[in-house]
């Protein structure tokens, strides 16, 4: 961390340094700051090469911390592979972007590093985080490894693996009983009342910065800008932070272009689809609430695919930036696609995915169905979570015949 980064607030662009805040108090409601790049500077003198890291400490320059040691466990760097029988069926040059190879099997353990290095740095005798599982998982999983306390707040529906993996990093666990808006809220609570530190999303800017390297790696790791990223979507951090993080390399001149960005969310959690686009078939079937589906004012929601099971996303603005900016779209798929995709993935191309996961291929599927993307376009499908994260689901998978590989919302 040099003096060329710095957090600012979005809304009324108060610069501070690193370390002395994570909010903006100068407003009726808490303003969460942003990184704030001097671009020019970093410029001059940015190089990843010269650290010569396969993690995301290779990007440490660029992150809200000194990060001279680092609370880490090696994430990041994961694999990009060719899945040329998915590809085939799909008619596109596909990849995937193999996060679950994560220390904790998920995207979220970059963040979570971030975030674990500023509470050590700081002073944090104690983290807490509000999750539908894996940031949970993760953010136990670097409180253990950099010696804080961890306490995290979960619905009642979270799988079996996750709780267990949270339990067994030395958090306590905390059920709350409804969806993941009252373990957030119960988790606010508490932490003002504690002093912890928070990586729930949308909290502080610490976790964006990690989640950042995800874009930073894809850019490297590319011999091409490709036509779409396709990431999965429940609060959004993981789609907002590879946008920036790609848009970084290329506001540095490290890549000429950003690609576009398909954000996939779950037929019954999916606000920011239903923000962005017009529903047409359910207009045309007068079925505005289908069973079981959350509407964007954030009614009650049901799927199988419980990391993106959120009404209301945290980093609903940060998004709806990120596909803006990089002409991207949503589409928004039901759980029998979900099902039937974990299954393909992993019979295709031996790619075992969390549901969440496995809904950015059959988000894929739809649009290409629906000609959003092109045939023979470049695809990165961002596989943001290993399979063991939630055996339930994958075991009703493989028993299932499914009607359909799209499930059009």
């Amino acid at each position: 961390m040099t003096s060329d980064i710095g957090l600012s607030c979005p809304r009324c662009g108060r610069r501070v340094q690193p370390g002395t805040a994570v909010r903006c108090f100068d407003h009726e409601t808490p303003v969460t700051l942003e990184l704030d790049f001097d671009i020019d500077q970093i410029r001059e003198r940015f190089d990843p090469a010269e650290r010569g890291r396969r993690d995301i400490w290779r990007y440490r320059d660029l992150f809200p911390v000194s990060g001279k040691t680092p609370v880490t466990l090696g994430e990041g760097w994961t694999d990009l592979v060719d899945a040329d029988k998915l590809g085939g069926r799909l008619d596109v040059d596909l990849s995937l972007k193999l996060e679950g190879a994560n220390p904790t099997g998920s995207a979220k353990d970059r963040g979570s590093s971030v975030l674990v290095t500023h509470a050590r740095e700081q002073g944090y005798d104690g983290v807490a985080c509000a999750s539908t599982g894996n940031a949970a998982a993760s953010v136990s999983a670097y409180a253990a490894r950099g010696g804080r306390d961890c306490t995290i707040f979960v619905p009642g529906s979270l799988p079996r693996a996750k709780g267990v993996q949270s339990r067994i990093y030395g958090a306590e666990v905390v059920t709350v009983d409804g969806e993941y808006e009252q373990a957030h809220e119960v988790c606010q609570t508490r932490v003002q009342q504690q002093g912890w530190l928070d990586r729930s999303a949308g909290s502080t800017p610490h976790v964006p910065g990690g989640e950042r390297t995800l874009g930073y790696e894809l850019a490297e790791q590319t011999s091409r800008v490709p036509d779409w990223v396709v990431v999965p979507i429940g609060n959004g951090g993981t789609l907002a932070g590879a946008f920036e993080g790609w848009r970084t390399f290329e506001r540095l001149g490290l890549v000429d272009q950003t690609p576009r960005f398909l954000g996939v969310q779950s037929r019954s959690a999916c606000p920011i689809h239903e923000s962005l686009t017009e529903d047409t078939e359910r207009q045309r079937d007068g079925d505005s609430t289908a069973s079981g589906a959350a509407s964007a004012s954030g009614e009650v929601t049901d799927t199988c695919a419980d990391s993106i099971d959120v009404s209301t996303p945290q980093r609903t603005a940060a998004v709806r930036a990120a596909l803006t900016e990089s002409n991207g779209a949503t589409v928004a798929v039901d759980d029998e696609a979900i099902r039937t995709w974990m299954h393909e993935l992993g019979s295709a191309e031996g790619v075992f995915a969390e549901p969440a996961s496995a809904a950015t291929l059959a988000g894929l599927a739809l649009a290409r169905e629906r000609g959003l993307v092109a045939p023979g376009s470049n695809v990165i499908a961002v596989i943001t979570g290993s399979g063991l994260k939630d055996i339930e689901t994958a075991n009703t998978a493989i028993h299932s015949e499914p009607n359909s590989s799209t499930g059009a919302e």
